[in-house]
């Protein structure tokens, strides 16, 4: 039951009234002395200042085409949505980096089944059965990248590591080959932070043990279908983008799926794993994480390395010292999704430059300008909707 409905019913029950109904965002009231509980006044924003930033920045950058967004409520649910240039509203693109937050709740939503003899934050030996360099880090620091492993800027001496970016076999193949081969620059578990790379893919291998199920399979069992995701998936874009047509049907590398840029996703998918955050692990009526987990999740474990980092959000530290609230996870081909936790609100950008690979643009566009223009409109309609 969310808070607008708790508060109703509780007016209800003190006015002994038999009118009184839930409505929608646009229903209306009967005025005061109608005998009917008045509503909680719910916010009206208008976004028409960031549609036209959107639309601004389209215009002068000629290398993007298109650009979407989907902004959500913790209370309202989906509060805007628009898109621009060749994209719509059910337009899907590849997510590169920014699969690192929807990775990380599956591997959290196993974590809080108790059926699953797993932890978080115990070592990964205890999961994955073969002989290996890698079994003394936990899924919590593949996921904070603070593992040690080498991370994407050491790509080069991967060597035999670079099975993650082929669809030649599958995860479980190429995370066995991780796992046993140790890679130059290899560090104490917990003693950096290295972003990315092949900690990602163990924490997929972790996942299939742990289940007994492929990745994929374990991603529809406990985020997919329990959030009614339409499309929302995991494959292997890189070893041939071009191969992908904006279909679910063209995406690549299904059996040997890149657990930290695999994903693809509409808006609506996306928004519906923010609700998840910001609804305390709540999909509509189901549990899919411990209420307590989202928030765990942003805990900053890279800080003490001067990079800020749950477990694939990266954290925002204010510059007045104030306690963080906003947490994004961005990648290389645009797309951006962030929670604002000071105001309990979410929102995705997508977006598919997949060839000129000027994600910080985009970056830049929403972290500067969009983000600190969402926060305005909702503090100023908030301040109007009050009693």
């Amino acid at each position: 039951m969310d808070l607008r409905t708790t508060i109703l019913l509780l007016s209800c029950a003190a006015l002994l009234v038999t009118g009184c109904s839930g409505g929608g965002s646009d229903s209306s009231s009967s005025g005061p002395g109608s005998g009917e509980a008045q509503p909680t006044p719910i916010p009206s924003y208008d976004f028409a200042a960031v549609d036209a930033r959107f639309q601004q920045f389209l215009d002068d950058n000629a290398r993007f085409d298109g650009i979407s967004v989907i902004l959500v409520d913790k209370i309202q649910g989906v509060i805007h949505e628009a898109a621009f240039g060749d994209h719509n509203l059910d337009t899907i693109v590849l997510l590169a980096s920014a699969s690192k937050m929807p990775a990380s709740s599956l591997l959290m939503a196993l974590n809080d089944d108790a059926s699953l003899a797993y932890d978080v934050e115990a070592t990964i030996d205890n999961y994955l059965p073969w002989d290996g360099v890698y079994g003394d880090r936990t899924t919590e620091q593949l996921l904070s990248n603070t593992s040690g492993i080498p991370g994407l800027d050491s790509i080069d001496n991967y060597g035999l590591h670079l099975c993650q970016f082929t669809t030649i076999m599958p995860l479980e193949s190429c995370a066995r080959i991780i796992y046993s081969t140790e890679l130059s620059g290899t560090r104490a578990a917990g003693s950096q932070f290295d972003y990315g790379g092949s900690q990602w893919q163990l924490s997929g291998a972790v996942a299939e043990q742990v289940t007994n199920s492929t990745w994929r399979q374990a991603w529809d069992k406990y985020l997919a279908g329990p959030c009614e995701l339409e499309v929302f998936q995991f494959g292997n874009p890189l070893p041939d983008i071009g191969a992908w047509n904006g279909h679910p049907d063209s995406l690549i590398g299904l059996d040997n799926p890149s657990v930290e840029g695999g994903g693809i996703s509409n808006l609506q998918d996306y928004g519906k794993i923010l609700l998840m955050h910001l609804r305390d692990g709540m999909c509509g009526d189901h549990q899919v994480m411990a209420a307590d987990s989202p928030a765990y999740m942003r805990r900053d474990r890279g800080g003490e390395f001067d990079e800020p980092y749950g477990m694939g959000w990266k954290i925002d530290i204010p510059k007045d010292g104030s306690e963080p609230y906003l947490f994004t996870d961005f990648g290389a081909f645009g797309s951006i999704s962030w929670l604002d936790t000071r105001r309990m609100i979410g929102g995705y950008v997508a977006i598919d430059d997949y060839y000129s690979l000027d994600a910080g643009a985009v970056r830049d566009l929403v972290k500067k300008d969009v983000i600190p223009l969402i926060e305005q409109i909702v503090d100023e309609g908030r301040a109007t909707a009050e009693p």
